[in-house]
């Protein structure tokens, strides 16, 4: 079904110029080629075709257009011609000729002639002319070869983007795309080209033209320029870079580089977690726990005593090393339980779970200060039953975790923003069921041998399959297994598996797995993975998990059973699996469960019911399919496998397999009817027995007949296919479910095209070409109406049968997400700015991703394809290829990308054989053609091979042309002499222990390789080289092989002088061809060298720059070949060097050397370094350096400066690598290797002679520097609290000065915090205020960044829909305004405290590794390892060379080289200071370490500092600091060094143990010596003010003046001239500064200190020489363990100053030792209780009353618990107390916190320092004299932030304790003394919480020296007793006074009740009396008597 359109000529065209056309039908548009230069008339003489899948409406038009082309500009439109097709569906064929008319709807005198033709669907139109399109594809058709399938122009980012009206004025880039598609090169072309070769281009002209156009884009800016600037350069885009690849046309797939699969390889994980406090725990007074477990490993926290909310601050770490499969479904649980001890496990309170993988793909790996939610998995109606404060890290190795900056404490203490969950993740996660359930399985390979089936027969006398299957399923840490099927390759289980978990579960993985009962070995048979993100959508029109019933395919390790399967864990589902185990039918269905509910089961264990049976249909119509392979080529086979036959055996499922033993049921004729079930079995089995289909009866060949290979070389064979082509065909019979790949496939080619193009813009910068953004404007383009192209294609047959609930959801979501994708990039294209590049760069990544994933399908259809070579019957290598990316369909888009086309396949080992370097070898590499598709539209499988074949059948017959050929014989061929650049490659791995290589490079085309020859001892060889390949033979038609050449192999070896050459890297190219009757001449010839990423295994290893040719040898003979123009001097004999037009072009550069020092030289074998010699090699030139005479004495060399000539080429890019290699000078003229290094690019060290008129600036009049004295970061604002009792706030801006103050002095109103006096302010001042600016910075960074996104988001959006929601976000921005300024006093009026930096990172990242004139290279040594793992770049470092190089072209322009005191020998070098001999005082101050690893089996450290430097060791063991992992040291040590001998200082922090050796726990290498010469001045660092006295002396010996003074001299800079008001002028700067001081007595005196420091931190302001000084700061360091390489093992915080000893010597070293705590007296008087809730019945009376007393405490466990005594028998809840609980603390005020010391147990050798935060708990109990005492409630005052008591006990609420914001907060450090009601809470049976009580207390705090002066007694105890309280009398027990407490209850509770009753009682009375004398009366009455 089709319509055809023959577009023959456009004639009476006007002008000359060149024509392009379109012709449109149904939203598909096809180009013709451009033709050039055509004056009236136009031959396009093309056909196109479109396939059609329903009927043509007679009302469709067909659309062609005729343009002018134009390279740059938009096409100008000729005219339009449209028809409408009525009249070709009536007649099936028609020829028109018509005029075309303009944009007005007139007609112009242009004329377009065309025929078309329409097949319809159901035959009704035109008889088709049977031989047009089936014939037999050797007798091609003439049309038929022009039909090219072309992928429509829009994916290929061509056509104008259909369906968004994109007007002519917008889209100027998109015709010079179609060009540029075809360009083959540019000069100067892209430099980098990684893996260019096979980006599959749709040739736009019909392969006839032999010139393609090229655009230069400064071509395209000149034209640009010409047309008087009418194109605005930020709109143009490039549809393809031109410059970046050869044409190809799609015969061919783009093979794929990386080899070695890395899945399966174990590797180091440590995860750490800090448990740091919990909350809200429900329960009474209980004792908690916390239990950290993953997998196996649980560890717990010490026991906290009765409290709800225990803090731990506890440090866990676990290490791992497995691979990362298994790490990341690792799930970590985190339990709380109630009194645990020896004896019991304790009551499970609740328990929180997520997997590995959930953390890891956090940011940072790592969720910081969050809180888990903790629920009981036993009772899941109950709710959430508390919450833990974590932090959980993971590590992998070479990731760094950055600790976020801790923001201050109330931000972490709203639970509610700070939960441990995802983003994304709502945090009311509810319950859920997830039911998994488990159908059938078919096709399960024999887990048994046959041995044991054959005694089994032999015995019981049947034949039964050999396999005893199960399925088990984990979820989220829990298992559940379905019934064993016995003896059952095909079993049904009809179960499901029920989990109850939270949804959304943190667990991302279902882990479903077929295993093998068995008594002896349980081993899986195959292992599938559901990703949980992959089958639901979190989106807001998103869907839950929902999967099937779908089959899911399994892949393990090869079928054959062995007893010892080496693969294993292939079906365990680690690595990737190498042949097909089974299939199984599953769905997941998930019901979120109401919880309210009665009849809901409220336990979470797993369970297993029985299900229905699935219908047949349900997962969709079987189908026949029909699977093609040919194999065109197999070379490279590893010489291993010796000269035994080798065959290849392709297989989809089990069809194909040869040689497991399935037995074959007969196959029932699937045309109807029939029962389901016995439909099933045979769906799998190789389809061969007694099939009559209508094609006769097709025996399938899965494998090609076994052929000896042939050498090729001493590594490689080769099969001799030559001109005959194996084939394979298998049919099998899948359920139809294409349409899921079809969609995969549209995905993936958008994908594949928007990766290619982002690739290009890379590339584009890389190479630094111009406009890197039009590239990606382009690429937004193509994206764009690709995605639109989805979203029409995708939505075809909705209802097919067999469509998922998955399928329709995943299909919306996937239409949604790709509108929104076209809408965002259409968007993005016209903010794509040069200064935006990087940024959008990034957004488009995104893109990418989100685009790889959803094209992943979750529900398999047809399983993979496996190709196996198989020689002497063993299995060697395979390949696996999914079979959506050879699946054929009539819509281009969805067709796979290599159906129908020739792909390049490197076979490789199976599973673990695959590791590390036997990875690295290629087996095979074959060329294979493949299509699969339906067995009925199998008539074009043929279509995409190259042509000029003749087929052979393997049947003789009549009437078989259906049959498919089991070989190709080619009668084509041409011959090709190919021609190898081969110039230079660098970078490349180290195969030889000396830490070089001898590489020689082997060139494989086709059947024939080369070698270049071997150069010694380099990494950076420059062969310099062309390989010929003569008389190479290549099949099929010369177009197709000028478009589209087979790739060029490169591998490259190190030469060993014995055994075999060590394999280094690999890489690919395509040659570029050039047919005989072509001229040899630009744009494409000669080729230009090009740079080529070399690959080992995954990883990089290198590059190669080299240029290929592929050169049609002409009928005439070779002769005829362009000749080879070498350079003339060649005295290399036999080898010729690459020829002049392709190698660069030179000039002569001058390289100078700077030779400073060697340092840190390891042994040679095992001999110490003495004499060593620096020898510096670039291009074949090379410069030695002076001996050094006695490496011990004197590490520098005696001559600094030499230099040598060299010819490089122009192009910076290509500059050859500069080799430094280090020898040791021994006895008798030997020379051993120490080390060396390849400085990969010159170009940092190029010298360009500045520009004169550039210069003239610096003469230019003075400039003036406007200084701020303040840090300019805003503090933020300040809210102080007025006088006690006003509510008024006052806000002041932290900024505002000293006036305001005193103005409200004046007012009488007091601030209630004075400055503190300066005497009080040390070190540690300074350094938390430089913390608190940090983190104000970051956080004005954080909410800056975010504010500039919102505003993108804003200016992104359209513009009505945001502004509202703009305007809900300012309202809730001006809400947390408000919140701020309710909360009062948040921070106290800032002094101004003089700051240093705090760095969070090494001071060398900051300062560019001081490496501003001095380098160090590392030298190394030793061969990289195999393993990935092994060697580390570290370990082969054996020394360091330090030193600089200048590289420059000469001469020098004149004027450069004489400045004044200029040193001729110094050349470039000029002012660096001698390198004789230092010596300085080294200074090492460390502040405190973080996050170490624990050392100790109690999960902490005792740590304590070692120093070394040079031969000095300082070992500070005395003054460890016991189990901590934060440690404050506070020290500062002085060394004594001299430089260069001793300059690399090591800072190690070991962990003290009492017995045995103390270990490292990490440590931290400085360089000093670099620090010393900088010009950064990195001795001593520069402060922020200059003062002679107090907390802020100034360090340095040399005053501000001295060191200004100093260097002035040094840059030769005038200056410094101090003038009047405070002014100093340094070259042409002028600064200002205030100019007095003031001493100890406060007597001011004029200095020029202050100017002078002034100018100093604005150093990098002054011309030629400034640059940044380093300030007074504290740097952070990592810790690193040489053990675990790569992970951190804490952070240290530290500086060093350097003073030298020639100068005056330095004050002594400032005090940074740790604060002490102060000691404190917290006085509680509990003076009343009220409201207490009663929990006793009285005996007598049942009525309700409590004992009630108030216990409390401060520190941590209740230590130091106090009691009150009991108020008995309180009968309203009120209690008198007056009682006084008194507690001393010690407390560290700069970090609010409690320091407290106590023996962890009785064993602890010394006590711990803890530190917990400042928190009085009151708790309210009822006495009980023989049961236990009951626990009524508890209120917890953080003394810090509490809220203010209320004045009465009426105004005390239960809001106080639950929403602490909405009240005034107070500090008791700062109130001194507080009273006032606050409430008592405990939860209820319903987890509420409840008002229990409230207490009337006064706080009241005191210094220990005030609390001696006045001191108080304990309880009413002297001295200063309180009054005893006055307690009613009832509260004595009642029979001590009964008649009291009789009065009492009448009294009280039952007067009116006893009223009520004598009231009765009268009644009563009165009645009764009436009764009893009314008869009497009556007879008196009656008888009146």
């Amino acid at each position: 079904m089709a319509l055809i359109v023959h577009l023959k000529t456009v004639t009476d065209l006007r002008g000359k110029g060149d024509r392009i056309a379109k012709v449109a039908f149904r939203g598909l548009s096809f180009y013709t080629r451009v033709l050039e230069n055509c004056e009236d008339e136009a031959q396009f003489d093309e056909t196109f075709r479109w396939p059609i899948a329903s009927n043509i409406d007679g009302n469709e038009m067909l659309e062609i257009q005729v343009f002018n082309y134009s390279k740059v500009f938009t096409n100008r439109l000729i005219g339009t011609f449209g028809m409408v097709l009525q009249k070709v569906v009536e007649e099936g064929q028609l020829e028109v000729s018509d005029t075309l008319i303009d944009d007005n709807n007139s007609s112009i005198r242009t004329c377009v002639s065309i025929e078309i033709k329409y097949q319809a669907m159901d035959g009704t139109v035109g008889a088709w002319n049977e031989s047009e399109f089936l014939e037999n594809p050797n007798q091609r058709g003439e049309h038929e070869a022009t039909f090219h399938f072309e992928t429509d122009s829009l994916l290929s980012g061509s056509g104008q983007s259909q369906g968004s009206g994109a007007s002519p004025g917008r889209s100027h880039q998109r015709e010079e795309g179609k060009k540029g598609r075809d360009s083959q090169r540019q000069d100067g072309k892209g430099v980098f080209s990684g893996m260019k070769l096979g980006k599959t281009r749709h040739s736009k002209d019909d392969h006839k033209k032999n010139e393609p156009a090229v655009l230069e884009t400064e071509d395209l800016d000149r034209k640009a320029m010409r047309l008087g600037g009418g194109l605005d350069p930020d709109t143009i885009s490039l549809a393809s870079v031109t410059a970046v690849t050869t044409n190809v046309s799609n015969k061919r797939s783009k093979p794929d580089i990386k080899m070695e699969p890395s899945a399966g390889r174990p590797q180091d994980y440590q995860v750490s977690i800090t448990i740091i406090e919990a909350r809200q725990l429900v329960g009474l007074n209980m004792d908690p726990v916390v239990c950290v477990e993953i997998g196996d490993d649980k560890k717990y926290t010490s026991m906290k005593e009765s409290t709800n909310c225990p803090y731990y601050n506890e440090y866990f770490v676990f290490d791992f090393h497995v691979s990362p499969d298994v790490m990341f479904d690792k799930i970590v649980k985190l339990s709380v339980i109630h009194s645990k001890n020896l004896l019991r496990s304790g009551t499970l309170v609740g328990m929180f779970k997520l997997d590995i993988g959930t953390i890891y793909s956090q940011p940072e790996h790592q969720f910081y200060h969050k809180w888990a939610i903790i629920c009981d998995p036993g009772d899941i109606t109950a709710g959430v039953k508390g919450y833990v404060k974590c932090d959980i890290a993971v590590v992998g190795k070479g990731d760094n975790i950055k600790t976020p900056h801790k923001s201050n404490e109330t931000d972490e203490d709203d639970i509610e923003g700070n939960l441990l969950l995802p983003e994304g993740v709502p945090s009311e996660r509810q319950w859920a069921r997830y039911y998994v359930k488990i159908y059938r399985a078919e096709g399960l390979p024999k887990m048994n041998t046959s041995i044991m089936a054959n005694m089994k027969k032999a015995f019981i006398g049947e034949n039964k399959d050999l396999v005893d299957p199960y399925v088990q399923v984990l979820f989220a840490g829990q298992k559940g297994k379905t019934a064993v099927q016995k003896n059952s390759y095909e079993p049904t289980w009809n179960e499901q598996i029920i989990f109850t978990e939270m949804f959304p579960p943190l667990c991302t993985r279902i882990k479903i797995q077929i295993r093998d009962s068995d008594k002896v070995n349980e081993v899986a048979i195959g292992t599938h993975f559901v990703d949980l993100r992959k089958i639901a959508n979190d989106g807001d029109k998103g869907f839950l998990p929902t999967f099937g019933p779908s089959w899911v395919n399994m892949y393990g390790s090869t079928r054959n059973y062995t007893l010892m399967d080496e693969h294993q864990d292939l079906n365990e589902g680690l690595g990737e699996g190498v042949s097909f185990r089974a299939r199984l039918l599953i769905s997941i269905v998930m019901e979120i469960l109401d919880t309210t509910s009665t009849e809901i089961m409220s336990s979470t264990e797993v369970q297993v019911e029985p299900i229905q049976q699935l219908s047949d249909i349900a997962t969709g119509k079987m189908e026949e399919f029909f699977l093609f392979g040919a194999f065109l080529e197999a070379t490279m086979l590893d010489r291993k496998i010796g000269d035994k036959p080798v065959s290849f055996e392709v297989t989809i499922g089990n069809y194909g397999n040869q040689i497991d033993g399935i037995s074959k049921p007969t196959i029932r004729k699937r045309k109807g009817g029939g029962d389901g079930d016995e439909e099933e079995s045979e769906l799998l089995q190789n389809s061969s027995e007694d099939e009559a289909e209508d094609d006769g009866d097709l025996v399938p060949v899965s494998c090609t007949p076994p052929m000896k290979p042939v050498i090729t070389d001493r590594n490689y064979f080769h099969l001799p296919y030559f001109e005959k082509k194996p084939c394979t065909y298998i049919k099998s019979w899948w359920q139809d479910q294409r349409r899921r790949l079809y969609n995969a496939n549209i995905m993936d080619k958008i994908a594949d095209k928007l990766e290619e193009g982002l690739n290009d813009v890379q590339e584009i910068m890389k190479t630094e070409k111009p406009h890197p953004e039009r590239r990606l404007r382009g690429v937004l383009e193509e994206l764009s109406s690709g995605c639109n192209r989805f979203v029409s294609l995708a939505n075809k047959d909705q209802n097919a049968s067999g469509r998922t609930k998955l399928d329709r959801e995943r299909l919306k979501s996937c239409v949604r997400e790709l509108e929104n994708m076209a809408q965002q990039a259409k968007t993005m294209r016209t903010q794509v700015k040069k200064n935006t590049l990087k940024d959008k760069l990034k957004q488009v990544y995104t893109f990418l991703h989100k685009l790889r994933f959803m094209a992943d399908e979750p529900q398999h259809s047809i399983p993979e394809i496996f190709i196996w070579m198989i020689c002497n019957n063993k299995r060697i290598a395979y390949a696996r290829i999914q079979s959506k990316d050879v699946l054929y369909s009539i819509v281009d888009e969805e067709t796979g990308k290599d159906c129908g086309k020739v792909n390049t396949v490197f076979l490789k080992l199976p599973g673990k054989r695959g590791f590390g370097t036997a990875g690295w070898t290629v087996q095979s590499k074959i060329e294979v053609y493949f299509w699969l598709g339906l067995n009925k539209q199998r008539k074009d499988f043929l279509c995409g091979l190259p042509s000029g074949y003749e087929e052979n059948k393997a049947v003789k017959g009549l009437g078989l042309q259906s049959f498919p050929p089991i070989s190709l014989t080619y009668t084509k061929k041409q011959l090709f002499q190919l021609r190898v650049h081969m110039y230079q490659a660098r970078s490349l791995c180290a195969a030889d222990s000396s830490g070089l290589s001898d590489p020689f490079a082997r060139v494989f085309f086709s059947t024939q390789s080369q070698c270049t020859e071997v150069l010694q001892e380099t990494l950076c060889p420059t062969w310099d080289q062309l390989l010929v390949f003569n008389n190479i033979e290549l099949y099929g038609e010369a177009q197709e092989l000028r478009d589209d050449p087979p790739i060029v192999v490169i591998e490259i070896y190190d030469q060993d002088t014995v055994g075999k050459a060590e394999y280094i890297g690999r890489t690919f190219s395509k040659p570029v061809v050039k047919m005989a009757e072509e001229e040899y001449g630009p744009p494409r010839f000669p080729p230009q060298l090009e740079y080529y990423q070399i690959y080992r295994g995954n990883s990089t290893a290198g590059d190669l720059l080299a240029a290929f040719e592929l050169l049609q040898i002409p009928p005439s003979g070779k002769h005829n070949l362009p000749p080879i123009d070498g350079p003339t001097d060649s005295d290399r004999g036999p080898i010729l060097p690459v020829p002049i037009g392709i190698r660069p072009v030179l000039s002569k550069y001058r390289i100078e050397i700077l030779f400073w020092g060697l340092r840190d030289l390891k042994r040679v074998n095992l001999a110490q370094v003495d004499r060593p010699r620096v020898d510096i090699e670039c291009s074949g030139k090379s410069v030695q350096s002076a001996l050094i005479q006695n490496y011990k004495k004197n590490p520098n060399f005696s001559i600094l400066v030499k230099y040598f000539e060299v010819d490089l080429p122009e192009n910076e890019l290509l500059h050859p690598p500069l080799n430094i290699r280090v020898v040791d000078c021994r006895a008798f003229g030997r020379y051993t290797l120490v080390g060396s290094h390849a400085v990969g690019s010159l170009r940092k060290f190029i010298y360009r002679p500045p520009d004169n008129k550039v210069q003239n600036w610096a003469n230019a009049g003075d400039i003036n520097i406007n200084m701020e004295t303040e840090i300019p970061v805003k503090k933020m604002e300040t809210v102080v609290k007025l006088d006690a009792n006003s509510d008024a706030v006052v806000k002041v801006d932290a900024n505002e000065d000293e006036k305001s103050k005193k103005k409200k002095k004046k007012k009488g109103e007091e601030i209630e915090e004075e400055e503190p006096d300066e005497s009080m302010l040390d070190w540690w001042s300074k350094y938390f205020a430089s913390i608190e600016t940090l983190m104000e910075q970051l956080r004005q960074q954080e909410a800056a960044a975010a504010e500039a996104e919102e505003k993108e988001d804003m200016e992104i959006a359209a513009e009505g829909t945001k502004q509202s929601k703009s305007k809900d976000k300012t309202k809730a921005q001006e809400k947390e305004k408000k919140k701020k300024q309710l909360e009062v006093i948040e921070k106290k009026e800032k002094v101004k405290i003089d700051e240093l930096r705090v760095y969070h990172k090494e001071l060398e990242t900051e300062f560019g590794n001081f490496e501003d004139w001095l380098h160090t290279f590392n030298l190394y040594r030793g061969k990289i390892g195999d393993d990935d793992d092994s060697t580390t770049e570290e370990e082969r470092i054996v020394g360091r060379f330090k030193g600089s190089i200048c590289v420059y072209k000469i001469p020098l322009p004149d004027d450069i080289a004489r400045e004044a005191g200029y040193e001729p020998t110094f050349g470039m070098f000029q002012g660096i200071p001698s390198n004789d001999l230092v010596n300085v005082l080294v200074r090492v101050y460390v502040v405190r370490a973080t996050e170490l690893h624990p050392a100790d089996i109690n999960g902490k450290a005792d740590p304590y500092i070692v120093i070394k430097l040079g031969k000095t060791e300082i070992k500070d063991k005395e003054n460890y600091i016991s189990k901590q992992l934060n440690p404050v040291f506070g020290k500062s040590f002085d060394i004594e060094a001299t430089f260069p001998m001793e300059s690399m200082l090591t800072v190690a922090i070991y962990d003290w143990d009492l017995v045995g050796t103390d270990d490292l726990i990490g440590e931290t290498k400085l360089d000093l010596e670099n620090r010393y010469y900088s010009k950064h001045k990195a001795t001593c660092g520069i402060a922020q003010q200059y003062s002679i006295h107090g907390y802020n002396i100034w360090r340095d010996p040399m005053k501000p003046t001295q060191i200004l003074t100093k260097l002035c001299k040094e840059g030769k800079v005038d200056g410094p001239h101090f003038g009047p008001a405070g002014r100093v002028k340094v070259s042409n700067r002028v600064f200002t500064g205030p100019t007095e001081i003031e001493d100890e007595n406060g007597i001011k005196k004029q200095t020029d200190e202050h100017l002078s420091l002034t100018v100093l931190q604005h150093w990098e302001e002054i011309p030629r020489v400034g640059c940044k000084l380093v300030p007074e700061h504290v740097e952070t360091r990592p810790l690193l363990n040489p053990e675990k390489p790569g992970i951190e093992q804490g952070r240290i915080e530290m500086f060093v100053d350097m003073f030298p000893k020639d100068m005056p010597a330095p004050g002594a070293a400032i005090d940074i030792s740790p604060r002490k705590p102060k000691k404190y007296e917290l006085r509680v008087i509990v003076w009343n209780t009220d409201e207490v809730i009663l929990e006793d019945d009285d005996y007598f009376t049942g009525e309700k009353s409590s004992d009630i007393f108030v216990r409390g405490w401060l520190k941590g466990q209740q230590e130091d618990k106090q009691d009150t005594d009991v108020h008995y028998h309180s009968l309203t809840g009120e209690g008198n107390f007056n009682w006084r609980f008194i507690f001393p603390f010690d407390y560290l005020m700069a970090e609010e916190k409690i320091v407290m010391s106590k023996k962890e147990s009785m064993f602890s050798w010394d006590e711990t320092e803890y530190k917990i935060p400042a928190r009085l708990t009151l708790q309210v109990w009822d006495a009980d004299h023989f049961s236990a005492d009951d626990f009524l409630g508890a209120i917890e005052l953080d003394l810090n932030r509490f809220p203010r008591g209320a004045k009465t006990a009426k105004l005390c609420t239960i809001e106080m304790a639950t929403d602490e914001l909405a009240f005034p907060i107070v500090s008791i450090f700062k109130q001194k003394r507080v009273k006032g009601w606050w409430p008592f809470v405990a939860r209820n049976e319903n987890d509420e919480m409840e008002l229990t009580g409230k207490v009337e207390a006064e706080l009241h705090l005191m210094t220990a020296e005030e609390a001696e002066k006045s001191p108080a007694g304990l309880a009413r105890n002297e001295p200063d007793p309180l009054e005893k309280p006055n307690r009613p009398d009832t509260s004595f027990i009642w029979f001590l006074n009964p008649l009291k407490s009789i009065k009492y209850l009448i009294c009280t509770r039952y007067k009116w009740l006893i009223v009520k009753i004598v009231l009765a009682l009268l009644l009563l009375f009165m009645i009764g009396l009436f009764l009893y004398s009314m008869p009497g009366y009556m007879v008196k009455k009656l008888l009146g008597a």
